[in-house]
């Protein structure tokens, strides 16, 4: 059983409900009672806090950089395929990386994990910076430069979830996560917006935001530095990085519920997930309304996101799996609806919609993964997770190259309903599924 952490504020009974260890008999993952909690619960937590804050910093910064590098994208390239190709750049990285930065997370400090990928992601800003300022900037470097940005997310990822399950109790677990998905949904708010606006201004540019990001990313380093640093597993006589990688994906194989909320999460993100990827040219070509109505669209989505998760991260337990699954359909129909909206206003409508589904669904899944697997094996399960997302950038490339060919509105169609079958698939396994044996 998780002991509270030794850092966890002190509870009172005006605070936190006294917990007693009541014999139950076990029920199906994601159909227990509701437990309600306050919305900011898991702030009370120092450590937690720190964890959060960073986020937000690091996750404004890459979301204000998805702005300007697409915008930059477009600008050297002119197509889809252009736009495809520097997901495709994010893609590989992501791909090779993830896995062992999740076994990376689970044999070392965190603290230390997170501090290395940090840097990774301050180098990935700079360098697209400086050339940018120097007018030297071509299209390689701005692949060059996702790539590495992915080898920082690969390891910070899978560390920062993994570590909210030591600085918070098991009760305040599903809130933390939920708290770290609003962390970096409320910066697609801003970021994309921001990121829109500082395009425009002369002296500030392409070159003086990506400059800005870097220093966000420099600010929340040095807030990770306070993080507790020891290392929570004793790492002595412990097996080689690929022996612990092949026990994780053992471990996956074995646990049924994980696994089909894994294999679910590469179905939903790589048919519909590429759609951000083609968002700049959409924006441009089918609607006119250039790089500001760009961070429009990127700040409805995440308002929405915003919204959901707030809504839901007080309230966790009942009925959690059919959430998952309506949020991962309601993603899906968004995208389909963005595919044939016939004006700007209907087209953010239908992203308040894919913001929406997004963001429960992620929530949903973090939160479900987290609480269905055991904690020496956070760190490789949630790497397992983040692979869907080399899967998408690795899906943008081909998908850029038929919507050359074919248009970008038939491609959001399909990606939409392939998303939403793709939910339904999951949903008749799920039910399929054998139920937990009482004990």
């Amino acid at each position: 059983m998780r002991r509270d952490p030794p850092h966890a504020p002190p509870e009172t009974a005006s605070q936190v409900p006294e917990r007693t260890e009541v014999p139950q008999a076990p029920v199906a993952p994601g159909t227990e009672p509701v437990e309600r909690i306050s919305t900011f619960h898991s702030l009370r937590y120092p450590e937690y806090r720190l964890l959060f804050i960073s986020g937000l910093f690091i996750f404004l910064g890459v979301q204000a950089q998805m702005i300007v590098r697409g915008w930059l994208a477009a600008e050297l390239t002119g197509s889809n395929r252009g736009l495809g190709g520097v997901f495709f750049g994010f893609a590989i990285p992501m791909l090779l990386l993830t896995p062992f930065g999740g076994v990376a997370a689970d044999r070392f400090p965190k603290r230390t994990v997170l501090l290395c990928s940090s840097v990774l992601l301050v180098l990935s800003a700079l360098w697209v910076g400086v050339a940018d300022a120097f007018g030297v900037l071509e299209y390689w470097m701005l692949v060059g430069s996702s790539a590495l940005q992915a080898a920082g997310f690969a390891i910070f990822g899978p560390a920062r979830i993994s570590f909210t399950s030591e600085l918070v109790d098991r009760r305040a677990l599903p809130n933390a996560v939920i708290l770290s998905q609003i962390s970096m949904n409320s910066t697609r708010v801003i970021g994309p917006a921001a990121g829109g606006a500082l395009i425009g201004v002369a002296w500030i540019g392409t070159a003086g935001t990506y400059l800005i990001t870097a220093a966000l990313m420099v600010i929340a380093t040095l807030i990770i530095i306070p993080l507790p640093k020891q290392a929570k597993v004793d790492r002595s006589d412990r097996p080689s990085p690929i022996a612990e990688l092949r026990d994780g994906m053992r471990y996956v194989c074995g646990n049924r519920p994980v696994l089909l909320m894994i294999i679910a999460s590469y179905a939903v993100v790589m048919f519909a997930f590429p759609y951000i990827a083609f968002l700049p040219l959409m924006a441009t070509e089918i609607f006119n309304v250039g790089s500001a109505g760009f961070g429009i669209m990127n700040a409805v989505s995440g308002a929405a996101a915003v919204i959901v998760s707030l809504r839901i991260a007080g309230h966790m337990g009942a009925n959690s799996w059919r959430i998952q699954v309506l949020a991962g359909v309601t993603f899906g129909v968004g995208i389909v609806c963005l595919g044939i909206a016939p004006s700007f206003p209907l087209a953010l409508l239908a992203l308040f919609v894919v913001g929406g589904g997004a963001s429960a669904f992620q929530a949903m899944n973090n939160t479900l993964i987290l609480t269905e697997s055991e904690p020496e094996y956070h760190g490789r399960v949630q790497s397992l997770l983040m692979l869907s997302f080399s899967g998408f950038g690795l899906a943008a490339l081909p998908l850029g190259a038929v919507a050359d060919t074919v248009g970008l509105r038939p491609v959001f169609v399909g990606m939409g309903l392939s998303a939403a079958a793709s939910m339904l698939l999951y949903q008749w396994a799920r039910r399929r599924s054998p139920r937990p044996a009482p004990a």
